[in-house]
């Protein structure tokens, strides 16, 4: 039985982490922003966590390691979507974004970091996203943030060493959520991106509906949690995306990758 630490549980692949991992035995401390959101479950203990202030990141973090006397594995998994053209995007949406998909899981990672350490073990799973090698259009600072999450999930996993403190750069790619009913959209647009604002974001909404659902991600969490050596990195989804697509990428050259980017979303 392991004591897990997850973020972002009351809905979408939190959720599904959740159910399965307290049907397999574990017990998890999930937060929300809101209480009322997580299940009365046996084994689910419900933690207030809003990832854009950093004294409930730390305050959050003290509680639950208090009440369950160590974690043995954090999910970093909370996140938040904005859609709007870059260039018109206010400086204080990009810093948001960053808050909470960058500043507030590193700094959550960084507390367990220290305190897995201390203990000699643990595993660290950092949600970040396809989006981070293959960008979705218009999501510019989403698209950023998870790659700026994915680089430091590198440099850590570089200077952990030989640590038997483990750490996972998982990478969804689309999942059937409801993360798009959740997505901010931009107020202030101009009349040069409408039409391709209006074709990517019919794009997003069919792939999203024909997507797998967060049980595929919840699956992975478990045999992530079960390995005695977890990988580095996954990338979780539909064939294409999780295999395909990140091979085929790596070795074109940045003009091809933004043609055939361009193409998907028909803009």
């Amino acid at each position: 039985m392991k004591k897990v630490l997850l973020t972002g549980a009351s809905s979408g692949i939190g959720l599904a982490i959740a159910k399965l991992l307290v049907g397999e035995g574990h017990e998890v401390w999930g937060t929300s922003r809101n209480l009322e959101r997580i299940p009365k479950l046996p084994g689910w203990h419900a933690v207030c966590l809003d990832l854009a202030d950093q004294l409930s990141v730390e305050e959050a973090f003290s509680f639950a390691v208090t009440e369950a006397g160590y974690f043995g594995v954090l999910i970093n998994n909370a996140g938040a979507g904005h859609f709007g053209p870059a260039e018109l995007l206010p400086m204080e949406t990009i810093a948001s974004q960053f808050q909470i998909l960058v500043f507030g899981q590193i700094q959550l990672m960084q507390l367990a970091l220290h305190h897995m350490q201390k203990r000699g073990e643990g595993l660290i799973i950092n949600v970040t996203s396809l989006a981070s090698r293959l960008p979705v259009p218009f999501m510019a600072a989403y698209n950023a943030a998870k790659a700026a999450l994915a680089a430091f999930t590198m440099s850590i996993q570089l200077e952990l060493g030989d640590s038997h403190v483990r750490i996972v750069d998982l990478q969804p790619g689309d999942i059937s959520t409801e993360f798009n009913q959740s997505v901010i959209q931009s107020a202030k647009t101009d009349s040069v991106y409408d039409a391709k604002i209006a074709k990517t974001w019919e794009i997003v909404e069919h792939t999203m509906k024909n997507a797998p659902g967060p049980d595929l991600v919840a699956r992975h969490v478990l045999k992530l949690i079960n390995a005695v050596q977890p990988p580095p990195r996954i990338a979780v989804g539909n064939v294409f995306e999780s295999k395909i697509a990140p091979m085929i990428f790596r070795f074109l050259p940045q003009r091809v990758r933004l043609w055939g980017l361009k193409r998907h979303y028909d803009i």
